[in-house]
């Protein structure tokens, strides 16, 4: 019996395609030796990554400051003069700081903009990270890139500024600082920023534009960078995300545009102790470097004055490559989908290639295979989220075995789909149930036209399967060579997004990609639904996804390459004088149920003044602890009187042990008018980090022990209830506790206050302050002759 091989053939086109769309979107092999001195070496790069990040380095630590000085030596050793900026700012999202920025200037020969190159050099806070790629690989990828260009001798128009920012990690201080009161942020025409979310995979451009993308996209098509990753559809996402980059201070602050360049993959290692130098990518590091190397020599001769425009492109990429077209022809080329697939039906109709009742049937194993898959890998993470209780503790909600959920649950929608498209053995009977997905992609990129324009390019799939119908009614008979050169489209633009949904927004959204796969599929039907025996290829993806669902299950639990997150505080309530420890885990471990017990309390008690985190995190168990004499932090009410119908305040809160951290709350949520933190007023860029929480009026991250002076006044009919939380980061190594080390399957919680002793307490008038003031107050009336008693109660 002779055997048909054009199905295998197809199939292993289809997946050397895939392959090649994944393989090519980024180096996958760097310079292991000495590169040219004129050249991006990524090795180079590594050995700054790997002294930037020996140890945690966040601000207010000691490590912070030896980060500094070692960027300031590598500047001057690149024959620069850094310059430091150092001073408060403010965040509208309520985050007080103390920044430190470092800033070197390249001279240009005849510059009229400058062209920026940011990164922060801040790690996280709270969790021990050492920053590796968040964001030692930005000033390292800079550093290394900037000194090849030096080399080069290049003659250049525009000045170069290269910042390193500072307190990108609490609330984009640094670049705010920089924004706002460094003159040279006046001379910024572009930014290109570095930066990360994980600790590998590609580095993808986000572009972020006051108006219209059009010069922008020209300018970045015409550095010609080697292996751009990015399209417009991803910018409209990340803006629908709680994310914020430095870069995002210079648009909405200095109406400056740029753009970001940040890898998303590992997301679990993302602020903890695992962003460290040996979990970074060399070939990620590559990739950041084959951007800003060719980008740097662009720009620095580029015209940076004239990069706004009202017009918007879309723009995606290929291997090697970087499309982009006007917002205009979207609507044209949806016209141009609608005429071909319909008049593509009505010959096939007219030829009767194409009978209307098999045409209409076409509609029926899509949907099943839409709502089946779709609703399978819905209700299955929510099972395996039961079935996993320890999954819960990734903040991230990216797990270690993440990406092998994400093939398992692709494998089992294809198998969905060839079950569910089995035909009854007519001739080309894929051809009739073409029509279905073929239409519901019109439809789909109606609504793209109309609500979301970054994604238009999703019409080009649309179009080039349309003319493998095409080719079918024109010529009577399915070409199988034809057929998977026009699938071609399909794969490079959609395959991507199956694996990036679920790493960028958490895989919470699989069914997502499920749904996606269903749709690839759709378009793929002259190939693979001319697969004979669908019931045995069914079977065979079935059982692949059966196999990643047992090397996830091996994969599932903690072990020292995949550790645990865990979180302890130890609380104490001043005004109640009880202590408490707490935490934020779901799933306690015996390194916690150490302090917490075997039968801890809901902390429903301690959620009270809510602490930021990302997440949304709040406390979960607590048990009582014993009291530390910890000092307690001293406030003076500095002012406190009447003026017209408002009542000033000036209060000086200062700390009397090493403290990293102040949250001050609003307990009755007065409105508090012109409110100065330690001389800097609140700065409106929309910062997401800090966040909003009912009541909060700062947090205020403490450098050098640094007192915080609030300056503000309200309305004299009401009453000022102000909750003070003062924090360090000191728990396990304060001498007057003695907190076991945690195992080595264990990791500290990211995004939440950890490893913390906290003071909680009322914010009011001391009796020193009580009795100051009122001295103060009979002198002021005895100056102005009034005879008659003051009620020195009332000024309490």
């Amino acid at each position: 019996m002779k055997t048909n091989q054009k199905p295998i053939l197809s199939f292993f086109f289809l997946l050397l395609v895939i392959f090649g769309v994944f393989y090519f979107m980024m180096p996958q092999d760097y310079d292991q030796n000495e590169a040219s001195l004129s050249e991006f070496s990524t090795k180079r790069a590594l050995e700054k990554v790997k002294a930037i990040s020996q140890k945690p380095h966040f601000v207010g630590s000691k490590n912070h400051e030896v980060v500094a000085q070692y960027l300031i030596k590598e500047l001057k050793n690149l024959g620069l003069s850094p310059t430091i900026q150092e001073g408060f700012t403010l965040s509208d999202g309520g985050t007080l700081v103390k920044s430190k920025n470092i800033i070197a200037k390249i001279k240009g020969s005849s510059s009229n903009k400058a062209l920026l190159l940011l990164s922060h050099y801040d790690s996280a806070p709270h969790s021990f990270s050492p920053g590796a790629s968040d964001d030692a690989s930005g000033v390292a990828t800079i550093l290394e890139s900037v000194r090849a260009f030096l080399n080069t001798k290049t003659q250049h128009k525009n000045d170069i500024i290269i910042l390193f920012s500072d307190a990108e990690e609490l609330g984009l201080n640094g670049a705010a600082l920089f924004v706002t009161q460094h003159k040279l942020a006046k001379e910024v025409g572009v930014v290109l920023n570095f930066e990360a979310r994980g600790s590998s995979g590609p580095s993808y451009m986000l572009m972020e534009t006051n108006r219209g993308n059009a010069a922008m996209v020209k300018a970045f098509t015409d550095g010609k960078t080697k292996y751009p990753v990015s399209n417009s559809l991803m910018y409209s996402i990340y803006k629908m995300l709680p994310n914020d980059t430095d870069l995002t201070v210079f648009r909405e602050q200095g109406k400056i545009q740029g753009f970001n360049f940040a890898f998303i993959d590992s997301h679990f290692n993302y602020h903890t102790e695992r962003d460290n130098f040996e979990n970074l990518s060399p070939k990620t590091l590559a990739h950041q470097g084959s951007y800003l190397f060719p980008l740097l020599n662009y720009f620095s001769n580029a015209d940076l004055s004239n990069l706004n425009s009202e017009d918007d492109n879309v723009y995606f990429n290929v291997p090697f490559g970087f499309v982009n077209y006007p917002f205009s022809w979207i609507i044209p080329m949806v016209i141009v989908a609608f005429g071909l697939i319909f008049i593509f039906l009505f010959i096939g109709l007219g030829k009767h290639v194409l009978r209307i009742d098999e045409v209409l049937k076409g509609f029926v194993p899509l949907l099943l295979s839409l709502f089946v898959a779709g609703g399978i890998t819905f209700i299955g993470w929510k099972l395996l989220l039961e079935f996993y209780p320890q999954y819960q503790d990734i903040l991230h909600k990216f797990t270690y075995n993440g990406h092998d959920y994400i093939h398992a649950f692709t494998s089992l929608s294809i198998a969905i789909c060839f079950l569910f498209y089995q035909n009854s053995g007519k001739r080309n009977a894929e051809m009739n149930q073409f029509f279905a997905p073929l239409f519901l992609w019109l439809l789909l990129n109606v609504g793209i036209a109309i609500f979301l324009k970054g994604a238009g390019f999703l019409i080009i799939p649309v179009i080039s399967s349309a003319l493998m119908l095409g080719v079918y009614v024109l010529t009577q008979k399915s070409n199988g060579l034809i057929n998977c050169i026009l699938a071609i489209p399909t794969l490079v633009i959609l395959s991507p997004f199956i694996q990036m949904f679920p790493v960028g927004l958490g895989l919470k959204i699989l069914y997502g990609s499920a749904i996606l796969t269903v749709l690839t599929f759709g378009l793929l039907i002259p190939i693979v639904g001319s697969f004979p025996r669908k019931g045995i290829w069914s079977a065979v993806f079935f059982l692949v996804s059966i196999g990643l669902f047992v090397k996830a299950h091996q994969a599932s639990d903690y072990t020292i390459e995949r550790p645990k997150p865990n979180s302890l505080v130890y609380l104490h309530d001043a005004d109640t004088k009880k202590s408490y420890w707490t935490t934020y885990d779901l799933n306690l471990d015996e390194w916690t149920k150490g302090y917490l017990g075997e039968n801890p309390k809901n902390a429903k008690i301690l959620n009270t003044n809510k602490l930021y985190s990302k997440y949304g995190s709040e406390f979960t168990f607590m048990s009582e602890a014993p009291n530390k004499n910890i000092a307690q932090p001293t406030i003076e009410f500095l002012r406190d009187t009447l003026k017209g119908n408002q009542r000033l305040y000036q209060i000086k809160i200062t700390p009397n042990r090493a403290v990293n951290r102040y949250d001050i709350f609003n307990a009755n949520e007065v409105t508090l008018h012109n409110l100065v933190a330690n001389g800097a007023k609140a700065i409106d860029f929309k910062s997401n980090i800090s966040g909003s929480n009912s009541g909060k009026i700062l947090s205020y991250y403490v450098v050098n022990n640094e007192p915080l002076v609030l300056s503000f006044s309200i309305s004299k009919e009401d009453k000022l209830d102000l909750n003070l939380v003062e924090s360090s980061f000191d728990l396990l190594t304060n001498p007057q506790f003695t907190v076991t080390k945690r195992k080595d399957w264990m990791i500290s919680t990211p995004f939440v206050l950890n490893n913390a002793i906290v003071i909680r307490q009322k914010i009011k008038p001391t009796l020193k302050t009580i009795e100051e003031k009122r001295v103060l107050v009979w002198r002021k009336i005895d100056k102005n002759g009034i005879t008659t008693t003051v009620n020195v109660d009332s000024l309490q």
